[in-house]
């Protein structure tokens, strides 16, 4: 089972956040997603453990619990939802401000919004 953990302490580690889910059953796996450019923890991770019914039991026990002054949450993790490539959305199409603002009405003082 997929879990994801967030609002974690940026100072946890992986192993820590292991052994918080140890208590539980077997981890095979236990991630803190860490920003690419700062290579600073981004405040949430995932744990993958090795059966469904001791993750269930860690979501339940840990949900809200307190991990270094911070209340964690915990649920299933969801599957990873697809990205488009072209690049977020940026290209063609009436993107920003240009167009001068007409067809978007104009409040007055000459000035388009």
């Amino acid at each position: 089972m997929n879990i994801y953990v967030g609002n974690l302490p940026y100072s946890m580690g992986e192993d820590e956040l292991q052994q918080a889910f140890e208590v539980f059953g077997e981890v095979t796996s236990a991630r803190v997603i860490q920003d690419r450019e700062t290579n600073r923890s981004k405040g949430f991770g995932f744990v993958e453990m090795a059966d469904d019914a001791a993750g269930k039991k860690a979501i339940e026990g840990l949900n809200g619990s307190e991990m270094d002054g911070r209340n964690v949450v915990v649920s299933e993790a969801r599957p990873r939802q697809e990205r488009s490539g072209d690049g977020g959305g940026f290209r063609g199409g009436r993107g920003g401000r240009s167009g001068g603002g007409r067809d978007r009405g104009n409040f007055g003082g000459g000035r388009s919004y």
